[in-house]
Protein backbone atom coordinates (compact mmCIF):
# COMPACT_ATOMS: atom_id res chain seq x y z
CA UNK A 1 0.00 0.00 0.00
CA UNK A 2 1.51 3.38 -0.97
CA UNK A 3 2.19 5.98 1.70
CA UNK A 4 -0.51 8.66 1.86
CA UNK A 5 0.44 12.11 0.53
CA UNK A 6 1.27 14.79 3.10
CA UNK A 7 -1.33 17.57 3.30
CA UNK A 8 0.54 20.86 3.62
CA UNK A 9 -2.46 23.20 3.58
CA UNK A 10 -6.19 23.43 2.92
CA UNK A 11 -8.24 26.50 2.08
CA UNK A 12 -11.87 27.19 1.22
CA UNK A 13 -12.49 28.52 -2.28
CA UNK A 14 -16.27 28.69 -2.46
CA UNK A 15 -19.40 27.72 -0.62
CA UNK A 16 -23.14 27.21 -0.93
CA UNK A 17 -25.73 26.09 1.59
CA UNK A 18 -25.12 22.51 0.39
CA UNK A 19 -21.39 22.13 -0.35
CA UNK A 20 -18.18 24.00 -0.25
CA UNK A 21 -15.02 23.65 -2.31
CA UNK A 22 -11.69 23.18 -0.60
CA UNK A 23 -8.21 23.27 -2.15
CA UNK A 24 -5.72 20.77 -0.72
CA UNK A 25 -1.95 21.17 -1.19
CA UNK A 26 -0.39 17.68 -1.28
CA UNK A 27 3.06 16.17 -1.42
CA UNK A 28 3.32 12.57 -2.61
CA UNK A 29 5.92 10.08 -1.36
CA UNK A 30 8.01 10.65 -4.53
CA UNK A 31 8.24 14.39 -3.75
CA UNK A 32 5.70 15.45 -6.40
CA UNK A 33 3.50 18.35 -5.19
CA UNK A 34 -0.01 19.10 -6.43
CA UNK A 35 -3.07 21.09 -5.45
CA UNK A 36 -6.33 19.15 -5.60
CA UNK A 37 -9.86 20.44 -5.14
CA UNK A 38 -12.54 18.55 -3.27
CA UNK A 39 -16.18 19.08 -2.46
CA UNK A 40 -16.82 18.96 1.27
CA UNK A 41 -20.26 18.03 2.46
CA UNK A 42 -21.80 19.71 5.46
CA UNK A 43 -22.60 17.76 8.59
CA UNK A 44 -21.96 14.18 9.69
CA UNK A 45 -22.95 12.44 6.43
CA UNK A 46 -26.06 10.69 5.26
CA UNK A 47 -28.02 7.46 5.35
CA UNK A 48 -29.56 5.37 2.62
CA UNK A 49 -32.11 2.93 3.94
CA UNK A 50 -33.20 -0.50 2.66
CA UNK A 51 -36.65 -0.80 4.32
CA UNK A 52 -37.91 -4.38 4.15
CA UNK A 53 -41.70 -4.58 4.40
CA UNK A 54 -41.36 -8.36 4.67
CA UNK A 55 -38.60 -10.89 3.89
CA UNK A 56 -38.91 -10.31 0.14
CA UNK A 57 -40.31 -6.79 -0.33
CA UNK A 58 -38.32 -3.56 -0.19
CA UNK A 59 -40.03 -0.15 -0.14
CA UNK A 60 -38.71 2.31 -2.74
CA UNK A 61 -39.58 5.98 -3.21
CA UNK A 62 -40.16 7.95 -6.38
CA UNK A 63 -38.97 11.55 -6.01
CA UNK A 64 -37.86 14.42 -8.18
CA UNK A 65 -34.09 14.70 -8.78
CA UNK A 66 -33.03 18.12 -10.02
CA UNK A 67 -29.58 16.89 -11.14
CA UNK A 68 -31.11 14.78 -13.92
CA UNK A 69 -34.41 16.71 -14.08
CA UNK A 70 -36.69 13.70 -13.70
CA UNK A 71 -38.34 11.48 -11.12
CA UNK A 72 -36.04 8.74 -9.85
CA UNK A 73 -37.05 5.48 -8.22
CA UNK A 74 -34.69 4.57 -5.40
CA UNK A 75 -34.28 4.06 -1.69
CA UNK A 76 -35.24 6.55 1.01
CA UNK A 77 -32.27 8.60 2.15
CA UNK A 78 -31.30 11.77 3.92
CA UNK A 79 -28.74 13.76 5.87
CA UNK A 80 -27.80 12.79 9.39
CA UNK A 81 -28.44 15.37 12.08
CA UNK A 82 -25.55 16.28 14.41
CA UNK A 83 -25.28 13.74 17.23
CA UNK A 84 -27.44 11.19 15.42
CA UNK A 85 -26.23 7.63 14.75
CA UNK A 86 -26.79 6.08 11.33
CA UNK A 87 -29.53 3.89 12.80
CA UNK A 88 -31.31 6.84 14.45
CA UNK A 89 -31.10 8.88 11.25
CA UNK A 90 -32.40 5.96 9.19
CA UNK A 91 -35.39 5.48 11.48
CA UNK A 92 -36.22 9.22 11.38
CA UNK A 93 -35.84 9.47 7.59
CA UNK A 94 -38.09 6.42 7.07
CA UNK A 95 -40.81 7.95 9.22
CA UNK A 96 -40.56 11.21 7.27
CA UNK A 97 -40.37 9.72 3.76
CA UNK A 98 -42.32 6.44 3.78
CA UNK A 99 -44.41 6.54 6.97
CA UNK A 100 -42.71 3.59 8.70
CA UNK A 101 -40.35 3.09 11.62
CA UNK A 102 -38.26 -0.03 12.18
CA UNK A 103 -37.74 -2.20 15.24
CA UNK A 104 -34.59 -3.73 13.74
CA UNK A 105 -31.88 -1.58 12.13
CA UNK A 106 -28.48 -2.81 10.93
CA UNK A 107 -25.71 -0.56 9.58
CA UNK A 108 -24.35 -2.64 6.68
CA UNK A 109 -21.61 -0.47 5.21
CA UNK A 110 -20.58 3.06 4.28
CA UNK A 111 -20.52 4.20 0.65
CA UNK A 112 -18.70 7.14 -0.87
CA UNK A 113 -19.98 8.94 -3.96
CA UNK A 114 -16.84 10.06 -5.76
CA UNK A 115 -13.94 9.64 -3.34
CA UNK A 116 -11.48 11.20 -5.79
CA UNK A 117 -13.01 14.63 -5.13
CA UNK A 118 -15.83 14.38 -2.56
CA UNK A 119 -15.77 13.82 1.21
CA UNK A 120 -19.43 12.70 1.41
CA UNK A 121 -20.21 9.34 3.09
CA UNK A 122 -23.58 7.57 3.13
CA UNK A 123 -24.27 4.74 5.59
CA UNK A 124 -26.34 1.86 4.21
CA UNK A 125 -28.87 0.78 6.85
CA UNK A 126 -31.05 -2.32 6.57
CA UNK A 127 -34.44 -1.77 8.26
CA UNK A 128 -36.65 -4.71 9.22
CA UNK A 129 -39.73 -5.34 11.35
CA UNK A 130 -41.44 -2.17 10.14
CA UNK A 131 -44.41 -0.51 11.81
CA UNK A 132 -46.52 2.46 10.62
CA UNK A 133 -45.47 5.87 11.98
CA UNK A 134 -45.24 9.19 10.19
CA UNK A 135 -43.19 12.27 11.03
CA UNK A 136 -43.34 15.55 9.10
CA UNK A 137 -40.57 15.71 6.50
CA UNK A 138 -38.87 18.40 4.48
CA UNK A 139 -39.80 17.19 1.00
CA UNK A 140 -41.67 19.70 -1.19
CA UNK A 141 -44.21 17.05 -2.21
CA UNK A 142 -45.35 13.68 -0.88
CA UNK A 143 -43.14 10.85 -2.09
CA UNK A 144 -44.68 7.87 -3.86
CA UNK A 145 -43.84 4.61 -2.03
CA UNK A 146 -43.31 1.66 -4.40
CA UNK A 147 -43.00 -1.92 -3.07
CA UNK A 148 -40.55 -4.09 -5.02
CA UNK A 149 -39.54 -7.75 -4.68
CA UNK A 150 -35.80 -8.23 -4.14
CA UNK A 151 -36.02 -11.31 -6.36
CA UNK A 152 -36.88 -8.91 -9.22
CA UNK A 153 -33.86 -6.65 -8.68
CA UNK A 154 -32.58 -7.53 -12.16
CA UNK A 155 -35.74 -5.96 -13.64
CA UNK A 156 -35.52 -2.88 -11.44
CA UNK A 157 -32.00 -1.92 -12.53
CA UNK A 158 -33.08 -2.03 -16.18
CA UNK A 159 -35.61 0.77 -15.70
CA UNK A 160 -34.68 4.22 -17.00
CA UNK A 161 -35.87 5.88 -13.76
CA UNK A 162 -33.40 3.81 -11.70
CA UNK A 163 -29.91 5.28 -12.08
CA UNK A 164 -28.72 6.36 -8.65
CA UNK A 165 -25.62 4.30 -7.84
CA UNK A 166 -26.06 4.38 -4.06
CA UNK A 167 -29.54 2.86 -4.27
CA UNK A 168 -28.42 0.15 -6.67
CA UNK A 169 -25.36 -0.73 -4.56
CA UNK A 170 -27.36 -0.72 -1.31
CA UNK A 171 -30.03 -3.01 -2.78
CA UNK A 172 -27.43 -5.53 -3.90
CA UNK A 173 -25.66 -5.36 -0.53
CA UNK A 174 -28.91 -5.96 1.36
CA UNK A 175 -29.94 -8.80 -0.93
CA UNK A 176 -26.59 -10.56 -0.46
CA UNK A 177 -26.62 -9.98 3.31
CA UNK A 178 -30.18 -11.28 3.68
CA UNK A 179 -29.38 -14.36 1.57
CA UNK A 180 -26.37 -15.14 3.81
CA UNK A 181 -23.86 -14.72 0.98
CA UNK A 182 -22.22 -11.66 2.53
CA UNK A 183 -21.15 -11.51 6.15
CA UNK A 184 -20.31 -8.30 8.00
CA UNK A 185 -16.89 -8.09 9.65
Amino acid sequence: MPKLPVIHATRDTGTSHFLHVEQVDLEFSNGERRTYERLKGRGPGAVIIVPMLDDETVLLVREYSVGVNRYELGLPKGKLDHGETAEQGADREMKEEIGYGARKLKNLHALTLSPAYMTHVAHVVLAQDLYPERLPGDEPEELEVVPWKLSQLHELIGREEVSEGRSIAALFMAREYLAGRWKLP
